[in-house]
């Protein structure tokens, strides 16, 4: 695997300190952000220095129970080829749910939710893994993501799911410690067990990200400052494994330069102190290993041990058992029935299936909606200004009754026309920007057929007479 370094997630809102900031090997951008004939002026400048550009996937859903969407992989692809990018990365999740498979209503999350360590959804999963590596240019590394509910029923734990997925498919693995230090604090598990189990050797690179804890729950918000537990697992990995690249991702609420550049060295220090234990462990082992020998007379065993403490013939993971299997008949089925139910609990409100923490469903049911007010401000930050003070709890009023059903941008203009419909905002200047902004966007005869279609007509029809 090409060592990559030290890097950052590029952004566009740190993009001028990036450029400036000493001793960064490669960037990490997300690929829906990226457009391949628009290349930011920054991100092509650091490519003209040399620097490494990896696209960042987030809504491909291959944990989902559907196929991998081509139009989705295309596109990525088509980033791929536009970065000139050694490899390419995704997550171990799904992001929509229902639809033709389940015959239910197609929501999405907006958010990436955990899949269920059963052998159903690891047997998708790595179909899906395949069909994604067959169709993209580059190598592909896929991420293990925070989670704040448990599926109930789990046969496996994060290493052992994370194992079989590597060895059966030949993916390489992300490996985000931030991660698995939420899953520590939201799930109980431990993240030692969690890096032993791991196939070291598949590791592309690795994630560091900030977070906070409220109310003993840990929310992975990319916003806050790297904490301790997590740069402590950082530097367990680098005792085991000598990482080809480790980055620092921050989405929201960007410090100065220098504070990055101070987080940056906390990480390198931990990497650093990881490599001492690393060559001590090497030094200890391979001491006792020459005593062994010369008592024994030298003697040997048939296997090599890979770095997950696992004999095998090669000493490497990667598509060695059972690499061509399909999931069970069924299986898509039981996990797109099972993945339905639970987002539909999270983002419409229908109840909690069986087995499920209620109190932590409720907890992520209102940092979805939370977060998709956030991102809809965001993708249409008129909506704030229009709305003022009341934008926030007017959309999470109609995120209740609303699930999203075709991305942030619809979900904006649904937004709008509901407001509109029920002859709101009550401040008539607010309306009436609000309908100019909804009249301007949603165009002069709108050809969606997805759900909305007909509200959208309906409304503009009301509009168009007043």
């Amino acid at each position: 695997m090409e060592r990559l370094g030290t890097g950052i997630g590029w952004r566009p809102e740190i993009a001028d300190a990036v450029e400036r900031m000493p001793g960064i090997d490669w960037v990490e951008a997300v690929a829906e952000n990226v457009c391949p004939g628009h290349l930011p002026k920054a991100l092509e400048r650091l490519r003209e220095r040399g620097v490494t550009v990896v696209p960042h996937g987030v809504s491909l859903g291959l944990g989902g129970a559907d196929l991998p969407d081509e139009g989705r992989l295309a596109a990525l692809a088509e980033r791929v080829e536009a970065l000139g990018s050694p490899l390419v990365t995704e997550h171990i999740a799904f992001v929509r749910a229902g639809g033709a498979l389940t015959a239910s209503p197609r929501l999405e999350a907006g958010h990436l939710l955990p899949v269920p360590r059963t052998r159903d959804a690891l047997d998708v999963l790595c179909e899906n893994v395949r069909i994604a590596q067959e169709s993209l240019p580059v190598p592909l590394a896929v991420e293990n993501i925070a989670a704040l509910i448990s599926w109930p029923g789990e046969e496996m734990t994060e290493g052992q799911f994370l194992y079989e997925l590597a060895d059966r498919t030949g993916v390489r693995l992300l490996i985000d410690v931030a991660n698995l230090h939420t899953n520590h604090v939201n799930r109980g598990e431990d993240p030692a067990k969690a890096l032993s189990e791991l196939p070291l050797e598949a590791i592309a690179y690795v994630h560091v990200a900030g977070g906070f804890e409220r109310d003993g729950v840990w929310h992975d918000s990319h916003a806050h400052p790297v904490p301790r537990p997590v740069l402590d697992i950082l530097t367990d990995l680098a005792s085991r494994v000598s990482p080809p690249g480790v980055l620092l991702e921050r989405d929201e609420n960007f410090p100065e330069p220098a504070e990055l550049e101070r987080e940056l060295g906390s990480i390198r220090r931990a990497l650093e102190t990881g490599a001492v234990e690393r060559v001590k462990t090497q030094l200890l082992e391979e001491g006792s290993a020459a005593a062994r020998r010369a008592k024994e007379g030298a003697g040997h065993d048939g296997g090599l041990l890979t770095d997950a403490g696992r004999t095998t013939e090669t000493g490497a993971v990667g598509a060695t058992r059972g690499a061509f299997d399909l999931p069970h008949p069924g299986a898509r089925e039981r996990v797109g029935l099972a993945q339905a139910a639970l987002l539909s609990a999270l983002v419409a409100g229908t109840p909690v299936p069986e087995g499920f923490d209620r109190v932590r469903v409720g907890v992520q049911a209102r940092a979805l909606a939370a977060k998709r007010a956030d991102v809809v401000g965001k993708v249409a930050p008129e909506l704030p200004v229009i709305l003022g003070e009341d934008y926030r709890g007017a959309f999470l009023g109609y995120a209740q009754t609303h699930p999203m059903t075709d991305g942030y941008r619809r979900d904006a203009l649904t937004f709008a026309e509901h407001l509109l419909s029920s002859g709101r905002p009550g401040d008539a200047q607010a309306r009436r920007e609000l309908r100019e902004w909804w009249l301007e966007r949603s165009g002069p005869s709108p050809h969606s057929r997805r759900p909305g279609h007909r509200l959208a007509r309906a409304t503009r029809r009301v509009l168009l007479r007043r």
